[in-house]
């Protein structure tokens, strides 16, 4: 089941998640919280550390879990998701290093990454609480439109659209990876809750379908459908092919 609430604009959207996951955190203090990248949730971290360092939040006893990781970027590249995390929100919280995980970039063997990611978040105790975000073909993380979405965690090449969605956080186009690990549809779907954001006109037919579509493994965020407890945050651009959701 989908809960949407829409929103009037980005900033109250962004607030409205931060809300959320607080208080989400004051219910259970020692969550594992699953995190994504990119634009759409820089609002709610920069609200969360606000509400931080008012002393409204504790990260103290948080653990962490990212979806993905760009194959081929050491951590502390500047588009790495690893150096996104701590630029926007870890360095400023107290959250702890060794509760934070994030899918390496750099590796050997791929299978063992894989497997370890997987049993780290078992050892944890599942997702209480999954942030995601959309791509404007429906990609939830990195799992990208197909017939074949997996299951667990692993390795994706990047469709030719993703490239060039992501092509506007590096110098040139020719600079973004083509890989990357993440975490698979079926371990997105245990978490046991799911906050979904969403801004923008260009993300309102993904959302449309999200909603509103039958399940495809052509539109992965579809998939949610079959999921518990879903709430989704938009603002109204995001929202305007969507028919009867409720606004704050």
């Amino acid at each position: 089941m989908i809960q949407t609430i829409v929103t009037a604009h980005y900033e109250e959207m962004s607030q409205l998640a931060a809300d959320q996951v607080a208080a989400f955190l004051i219910k259970k203090t020692n969550a594992v919280l699953g995190l994504a990248t990119g634009g759409t949730p820089l609002g709610m971290y920069d609200r969360l550390i606000q509400m931080y360092h008012q002393g409204k939040v504790d990260f103290s006893h948080v653990t962490t879990f990212n979806l993905d990781e760009y194959i081929g970027l050491s951590k502390d590249h500047p588009q790495s998701y690893a150096y996104y995390m701590w630029h926007h929100l870890f360095s400023h919280v107290n959250v702890h290093q060794e509760n934070v995980h994030i899918p390496p970039g750099v590796f050997e063997k791929q299978e063992q990454v894989q497997r370890d990611y997987e049993q780290a978040i078992e050892r944890a105790g599942g997702i209480d609480l999954q942030i995601l975000g959309i791509g404007e073909n429906g990609h939830i993380g990195f799992n990208e439109p197909g017939m074949d979405l997996e299951v667990a965690t692993h390795v994706v090449p990047l469709t030719e659209k993703t490239i060039q969605a992501n092509a506007r956080f590096f110098t040139s186009i020719d600079e973004v990876p083509r890989r990357a690990v993440t975490l698979g549809m079926g371990k997105i779907m245990q978490a046991k809750h799911i906050l979904l954001l969403a801004s923008g006109k260009e993300k309102a037919r993904a959302i449309a379908q999200t909603v509103n579509g039958h399940i495809d493994p052509r539109i992965p965020s579809s998939f949610l459908q079959l999921h518990p407890h879903v709430t989704m945050i938009i603002d109204k651009e995001a929202a305007q092919e969507l028919q009867e959701v409720s606004s704050v």
